[in-house]
């Protein structure tokens, strides 16, 4: 265990997406460093698993569906959450939605749709959090990524969205600092055991992409935990408004990354399939 296991006793998070993937990996570090922590998404069936494991661990967990998209319903999570655990310390922001495609075949309603989920989500979750994390002077982190650092084919969508989370993030860090309320992101990379690795890095770009990041792997969800881990503890009480990368290097060799976001764009151009539907956070 990289960090103490007391490092957030006393302390309640809720974490958006927190069923699956990297926010699930978030929730349990929460978990395991002494954190009660409450998790959301659209489908109770993918929270209920880790909302067990959370409680195998001595912690309090509550397992809420709810559609980020929908500001009241987001809003009522955040409500029980604080009626359950009687206080809010930590708000993940980690609901996303994504898929590949060209722009030229994005629809106005699946490009809507990412900026819904992602941007005005995260929006949604925070202002309800607010009135609790003025109470326990506590923290927001939002999920970002690197995608919008470059211009990456067939994520247009995604990366406008996130390019959004991160103007967010320093915008509310200026605002909410006098309440003592700190905002941060992390920007993972490639993270090997998500779904996103697997829909997005398709044909020959995660080889290129293993081989070129200069670390030489790629992440691990908990690359991702232990930096949210720092971020939500009082080793970074004096950070605020930083959007963390955790990719091992990867986007500042840009000119690599282009090359396997590349890949991407001609292995899609070569399937000639259509353009996918939207998808809304699991």
């Amino acid at each position: 265990m990289t960090f103490s296991h007391d490092l957030l006793a006393g302390k309640t998070a809720l974490v958006t997406g927190g069923g699956t993937g990297i926010c699930r990996g978030i929730a349990l570090a929460l978990a395991a460093h002494g954190c009660d922590v409450a998790i959301t998404s659209r489908k109770v069936e993918h929270l209920e698993p880790t909302a067990r494991e959370i409680e195998s661990l001595g912690r309090r967990s509550m397992a809420m569906a709810a559609d980020v998209r929908d500001a009241s319903a987001i809003e009522e999570v955040v409500a029980r959450t604080a009626e359950k655990f009687g206080r809010l310390d930590v708000l993940v922001n980690g609901a996303a939605g994504n898929f590949l495609c060209l722009a030229e075949d994005l629809s106005p309603n699946a490009f809507g749709t990412v900026v819904d989920i992602d941007l005005k989500g995260s929006f949604h979750a925070a202002k309800a959090a607010l009135p609790h994390l003025k109470k326990s002077r506590g923290v927001v982190l939002n999920i970002s990524a690197t995608l919008q650092y470059l211009g990456t084919p067939t994520q247009v969508h995604a990366s406008a969205a996130k390019a959004g989370i991160d103007a967010l993030t320093r915008g509310l860090a200026v605002e909410w600092g006098a309440y003592g309320i700190r905002v941060n992101g992390i920007a993972p990379g490639p993270i090997a055991e998500t779904e996103g690795v697997r829909r997005l890095l398709v044909g020959k770009s995660r080889q290129r992409v293993e081989q070129k990041t200069p670390l030489g792997r790629l992440g691990a969800i908990d690359d991702v935990s232990n930096a949210a881990l720092f971020l939500c503890s009082s080793a970074a009480s004096h950070i605020t408004g930083v959007t963390l990368v955790v990719d091992g290097g990867l986007w500042l060799a840009s000119s690599w990354m282009a090359e396997a976001s590349a890949a991407a764009e001609e292995s899609l151009r070569a399937s000639d399939r259509p353009p996918p539907k939207s998808k809304a956070p699991l």
